[in-house]
């Protein structure tokens, strides 16, 4: 009997010392981990906040509120580096709902003005500045010609895609949904063309254009 106790204890013993060593070497490792800058991690890992809304994802509840009143028209603004429709609303006396002039003009000063704020918390701006003015062709020029208070090259490549694009999805559009624009000068009108490229890329890619017909 005493012989098999002691060999018991002699076995305790052994498995003691060795979970010894095994506590000595985790605490080696641990302190040569924590030298060398790496520090120990806790489960469960923490992966940070929750991701943010998608960008250019606006509540229908805003957009509708946007468009409560007047003529509901849509407009190009600037999200994620790409020209992206946004519902507005115009008010536009019903006599004159077809007068290109008044709707450019009004289209334009829905450009102009700062996006609401959850379009602005979504990544939303636009380029085009206040105080453009609209006006209709002179002498010569095509009958569905606008001429703006600032010359087409003189605007940026997103607000001329804005403006572009705004007006060819309008009735201020050519009936083959070009748009005919120039500026105060006597510069010649040119027609220009809203396409997929300048709408996926504004900021390097400027609205094909093409000398206007004379009238």
């Amino acid at each position: 009997m005493r012989a098999g106790r002691t060999g018991r204890l002699h076995g305790l013993t052994r498995i003691h010392r060795h979970c010894g060593r095994v506590a000595v070497g985790t605490l080696a490792l641990l302190a040569l981990l924590t030298g060398c800058g790496i520090r120990a991690t806790e489960v469960p890992t923490d992966f940070g906040p929750a991701p943010s809304r998608a960008p250019c994802s606006v509540s229908g509840q805003g957009m509708t509120a946007e468009s409560a009143q007047g003529i509901p028209v849509q407009v190009f603004l600037v999200c994620s580096s790409q020209l992206v429709t946004v519902d507005r609303s115009v008010r536009i006396p019903s006599a004159v709902a077809d007068d290109r002039v008044r709707v450019a003009q009004a289209l334009l000063g829905e450009l102009a003005k700062r996006p609401p704020t959850p379009e602005r918390q979504a990544g939303y701006t636009t380029d085009v500045r206040g105080g453009t003015a609209v006006t209709g062709g002179r002498k010569g020029d095509p009958g569905a010609a606008l001429r703006l208070g600032t010359p087409p090259d003189e605007l940026t490549s997103y607000a001329l895609a804005q403006i572009v694009c705004t007006l060819a999805n309008s009735a201020a559009a050519a009936d083959d949904g070009t748009v005919f624009l120039g500026g105060p000068g006597r510069a010649p009108v040119k027609r220009y063309t809203c396409t997929p490229e300048v709408r996926s890329r504004p900021g390097a890619t400027t609205p094909p254009s093409t000398p206007a017909p004379g009238r």
